[in-house]
This record gives structure tokens, C-alpha cells and sequence, in this order.
């Protein structure tokens, strides 16, 4: 995709009524702060970048549209549900215990990485249509081995 700037965004959100918010996935904090700071009223800003849900939700931001929620959803909806609740303590072990899974996931891209996951889980096959291509063997193999990390790290859903 391309980068809407912060104050392009803003400009957006306060002429265009039937516009309420963005799924904010730049993997640019700064611009996702700004957006929070001087957003107008009932205009959201969701994550749309599973590395920086954590702190843009705790910068103020009012959700998630996740990729790796599709194979961890009990986790990653606890954290954000701690985040929502303003219990970063909690919020912050899960992102923790999530670091590796979120990082290896994307390591060739989306959807291919959460695709391999989902085989990884048994949940379905890693099929994808061109122009996408199944992440390679290196990287299938260390998502494999991520998510068998994170099984064996216990992770608490609240």
C-alpha cells in the first residue's frame, strides 16, 4: 500500500464526514501519535500493524485488525483486551511472549506467514494464489519452531 501522511489524514478525517477512522499500518509510531493527538472526535485509529498494536493502543488507539490474530486469537484478543482495560502489565507479558511469533510470521511476507502458521497449527493448508508464493522452507521451518516455543511458554489468556 502507500502512506497516507498524518496530516493528510487528518485533513481527510475532518472535510469527509463518512469517513470514521484508519487502519493505521505505516509501522511509523510518530505519525500513528500525532493522528491520536489531534484526531477529531469519534474518528478511530486501529492498528492495522500487529508489531505496534501494543503501543498504539496504549497512545490511545481504539482496536486491531490483525493478521496473526487468525492464528492466535485467544492471545492476541487478551492482550488487546487487557490494553483496552488499561491493564498494561498483563497486556505487555503477552505482547512479550508474542514478539517472536509476530516477527517470524512476517518474515516473507502476508498472508504467506500466517498461512504457513495455520498449517503449522493444523487449522488448513498453507495455499496461496499467485501472485503470492508460500513462504520458503527456512522460514516455514522457523515458524514452526516459534510457535513451538510460544506453545511450551505457557502464555496466560486472562
Amino acid at each position: 500500500g502507500c502512506n497516507i501522511s498524518w496530516d493528510t489524514t487528518l485533513r481527510i478525517a475532518a472535510e469527509i464526514p463518512n469517513i470514521i477512522g484508519i487502519k493505521e499500518a505505516s509501522g511509523n509510531l510518530n505519525q500513528c501519535v500525532k493522528i491520536l493527538r489531534d484526531r477529531p472526535e469519534g474518528f478511530l485509529v486501529i492498528s492495522g500493524d500487529d508489531a505496534l498494536t501494543l503501543p498504539l493502543l496504549a497512545c490511545g488507539g481504539d482496536g486491531v485488525i490483525s493478521v496473526v490474530a487468525n492464528a492466535f486469537p485467544k492471545e492476541f484478543v487478551s492482550m488487546v483486551a487487557c490494553c483496552l482495560e488499561n491493564n498494561y502489565i498483563a497486556a505487555r507479558s503477552i505482547n512479550q511472549k508474542m514478539a517472536d511469533i509476530i516477527e517470524t510470521i512476517f518474515a516473507d511476507g502476508s498472508p504467506s506467514g500466517v498461512k504457513a502458521a495455520l498449517e503449522v497449527l493444523d487449522l488448513c493448508q498453507s495455499h496461496v494464489r499467485l501472485p503470492l508464493v508460500k513462504v520458503n522452507k527456512a522460514t516455514f521451518n522457523n515458524i514452526s519452531s516459534a510457535i513451538q516455543m510460544f506453545e511450551t511458554s505457557k502464555i496466560s489468556v486472562l
